[in-house]
């Protein structure tokens, strides 16, 4: 009698936020609700962005300071045989030898450090603080980091609006230079900065929100817990307004007393910034929540697992995007339509991970959108678009291939030996090349631009792969499109492409 198999151990997660005031480790693990339990947690206040902000780069003696760091959570994750995803938020953004130590991470620590965008860095706070809410809650989600803010406009954990802000309690300290003694005049300067930066950054009218802002980072936690110090983790407005006066008349050895050494000498400008952002966002107060980035990191990993899990959030971040170039929208959807179809019915063929479906997707849905520079060499304006474009839920890397892939929508085939294959490694380059030939072929099938296939089915023979259109309509203009990729899928997928058409009339 065999033996029943043993369920296969549950994966640790290892999330590591590279944030300016700090760098943290968390590692967990998944239960069976789907709930994550913490195993271990570091925190090391190395200060990463400390000069950033003035000089405009990461100083020699912090980076070794940051890549000491980085090796040993990188040793506590190979001991845990961990799945890592780490970031790097606004300090390493904003230094100008940024991919410098980016090379250093990967060369020196063994791992891959994604410096993220700030609407990918508000999504991933979004996330990790909402985990699980109710589908139908609407919340609102502030956090105030060393060197930017993010405010982010949720219903259950679905992000409907995200800003990442350039306000940030290190950031106005250096500029301001109010780690000590704060002036009246250094206050109001302070003041007007958040103000106007606040009126630039966020609309002027809102959608209605909650009466009470989210707070979810250190900083908004100390600002709380010492304006509201007998009603726990709720501040008022008002309450906040005091605070920021009683923080900036307190003498710095005071302040030093009452925070965290490194914590006190930006106090100041996070009392501000908060103050600032309350007031304009119109809320009666802010609640501190004690979960952030590295919870989203973790929630991120944990989805990413889970591959019967349906998720469009990438989806609509493109059909935005496509609509900002206005993109021909009928036609986009029929592509990625059709493209998830043969992605769906090949997939014994292409052999390629489920994670890479909603990649497809996005390059189908954006494929055109470089008309909007020019139609000649469209698609070489889509994978500039794409390539600088900020669509959260990508890493950079991912970004980069559903670039390629858009790309190679139509003239040059992606050939290896292409100029605009250049720079990817063996696998990403056999992803990009399947990924585009699946891609030319439905965006062939909707050459008119008039969505004349109804119906769609994909069968994979021994000898050839048989396309079976049901048409409302003539395919004459598709069917010469088809026939112009069918040496190059041969070449790709090692089969004959086959085309039944029925009609189905209007």
């Amino acid at each position: 009698m065999a033996l029943p198999a043993r369920p296969s151990p549950t994966p640790v997660l290892a999330a590591i936020d590279v944030g300016t005031n700090a760098v943290r480790l968390e590692l967990a693990r998944p239960d069976a609700e789907g709930s994550l339990e913490t195993l271990h947690q570091e925190r090391d206040p190395i200060r990463p962005g400390e000069g950033v902000f003035t000089t405009g780069e990461m100083p020699p003696e912090t980076a070794d300071r940051l890549l000491s760091t980085l090796r040993r959570y990188a040793a506590l994750c190979r001991r845990h045989k961990a799945q890592v995803r780490a970031v790097a938020t606004s300090a390493l953004r904003e230094a100008r030898n940024q991919q410098d130590i980016v090379r250093r991470v990967h060369e020196e620590a063994g791992l891959e450090l994604e410096v993220v965008s700030g609407k990918e860095e508000a999504r991933l706070i979004c996330l990790g603080v909402l985990h699980r809410k109710p589908a139908n809650t609407r919340s609102l989600l502030v956090d105030i980091g060393g060197g930017s803010t993010e405010v982010a406009i949720a219903t259950g954990e679905k992000p409907d609006e995200l800003w990442s802000l350039s306000l940030g309690s290190v950031r106005l300290t250096e500029v301001f230079d109010t780690a000590r003694a704060v002036t009246p005049k250094q206050l109001r300067l302070m003041r007007s900065f958040v103000e106007e930066t606040l009126h630039k950054t966020l609309p002027e009218k809102l959608p209605a929100l909650p009466r009470v802002a989210l707070g979810s980072s250190g900083t908004i936690g100390a600002v709380v817990g010492f304006a509201a110090a007998e009603n726990g983790g709720n501040a008022t407005v008002r309450q906040l307004t005091q605070t920021v006066e009683a923080l900036a008349k307190m003498p710095p050895e005071r302040r030093r007393k009452r925070f965290d050494p490194r914590r006190a000498d930006i106090i100041v400008s996070g009392a501000v910034i908060l103050e600032g952002v309350a007031r304009h966002l119109g809320v009666e107060s802010v609640s501190v929540v004690n979960r952030g980035l590295r919870d989203g990191l973790l929630v991120d990993l944990l989805y990413r697992q889970d591959e019967t899990r349906e998720d469009h959030s990438l989806a609509d971040a493109a059909i935005v995007m496509g609509q900002r170039f206005r993109f021909d929208e009928k036609h986009a959807r029929q592509v990625a339509r059709l493209s998830l179809a043969l992605f769906d019915g090949l997939a014994s063929l292409h052999q390629l991970p489920l994670s890479v479906r909603p990649h497809l997707e996005v390059a189908a849905l954006l494929h055109d959108i470089g008309t909007a520079v020019s139609y000649e060499r469209h698609h070489r304006h889509t994978y500039y678009l794409i390539h600088n474009a900020d669509i959260p839920g990508l890493a950079d890397r991912e970004r980069e291939i559903i670039a390629r892939v858009a790309r190679y929508h139509r003239r040059s085939p992606p050939e290896l030996s292409h100029s605009g294959m250049a720079g990817l490694t063996p696998s990403e380059a056999r992803r990009v090349r399947k990924l585009a030939t699946l891609l030319r072929l439905a965006n062939a099938l909707d050459h008119s631009h008039h969505q004349p296939i109804r119906d769609f089915k994909v069968t994979d023979g021994r000898e050839a792969v048989t396309l079976h259109l049901h048409a409302r309509q003539p395919l004459d203009l598709e069917l010469w499109n088809v026939e112009r990729e069918v040496a190059s899928f041969r070449k790709v997928f090692g089969k004959r492409l086959a085309i039944q058409v029925h009609s189905t009339g209007r």
